[in-house]
C-alpha cells in the first residue's frame, strides 16, 4: 500500500514538515511493502494561480497541462492521500489550495456538465486532514472555527469528490511547549492510515 503526503509549508524544518515525516514513518513501520511519498509543493515550485488555462480545462475545451496531469498521476498510484499543514486565516494556505484548484480538475476528480448529471469520481481514495494550528482549543470551540473548517474542506471540497474523508486531526500549539507530543500523534496517523478505510465495490468503481 502507497501514501501520497503531501505538506504545504515554505520552511522545511517546520513542525508541518516533522509531522510529515513522521506520518511517512507510520505508514513504513506499518506493514510490510507499506511505502509513501512526501510531495513538497513548497520545494517543488508548484504554481498554485488557477489561470484562464484552468478554466478552459474545466470547461473541457483543452487538454490538461503536463503539470497538473502529473500531479493526478501521482494521487492515482496513491491508496490513501495526506494533507498536512499549517493553518493560515482559519482554512488552508493559498498554496495547498491552489493545488486543489488546479488538481482536482472536472473530468478527474469529478464529472459534471450542462447536459448529464453530477459524479463523484473519487470514492475509492481515503483522504486524511492533518491541520497544524498555533491558537488554543478554546479559541478554536468559542468560535466554531473547526466546524468551520470541517464544513468548507472535509464536505465542501472532498464531499463533492467522493473522497471520504477518514481522519480530520487538528493538532493545537504548534507544538511549542511539546512538538514530540506532535510528532507521535503524526506517527500513529501513518501507522493505521490502511487499517482504517476498506473502499466498496461502488467506490471502486467510482
Amino acid at each position: 500500500m502507497h501514501a501520497l503526503i503531501v505538506v504545504a509549508h515554505p520552511d522545511r524544518g517546520s513542525l508541518s514538515h516533522g509531522v510529515a515525516g513522521h506520518v511517512g514513518e507510520g505508514v513504513s513501520l506499518s506493514g510490510p511493502g507499506n511505502s509513501f511519498e512526501i510531495a513538497d509543493l513548497a520545494a517543488e515550485g508548484f504554481d498554485p494561480r488557477f489561470t484562464e488555462a484552468d478554466l478552459a480545462v474545466h470547461r473541457r475545451e483543452v487538454l490538461l497541462p503536463a503539470d497538473i496531469a502529473a500531479e493526478q498521476v501521482r494521487i492515482d498510484r496513491a491508496d490513501a492521500l495526506v494533507l498536512v499543514y499549517p493553518v493560515y486565516w482559519w482554512s488552508m494556505p493559498a498554496l495547498l489550495k491552489g493545488w486543489i484548484d488546479r488538481v482536482f480538475a472536472n473530468g478527474w476528480a469529478y464529472d459534471e456538465g450542462p447536459d448529464k448529471p453530477m459524479v463523484k469520481r473519487l470514492g475509492h481514495l481515503p483522504v486524511h486532514l492533518v491541520a497544524i494550528g498555533g491558537a488554543s482549543l478554546r479559541t478554536y470551540a468559542r468560535h466554531g472555527y473547526f466546524g468551520a473548517m470541517k464544513t468548507q474542506i472535509d464536505h465542501g471540497i472532498f464531499d463533492y469528490c467522493g473522497a471520504p474523508v477518514v481522519t480530520s486531526e487538528l493538532l493545537l500549539g504548534s507544538g511549542q511547549d511539546d512538538p514530540a507530543k506532535h510528532l507521535a500523534a503524526a506517527r500513529a496517523i501513518g501507522g493505521t492510515l490502511f487499517k482504517a478505510f476498506r473502499p466498496t465495490a461502488a467506490q471502486v468503481a467510482a
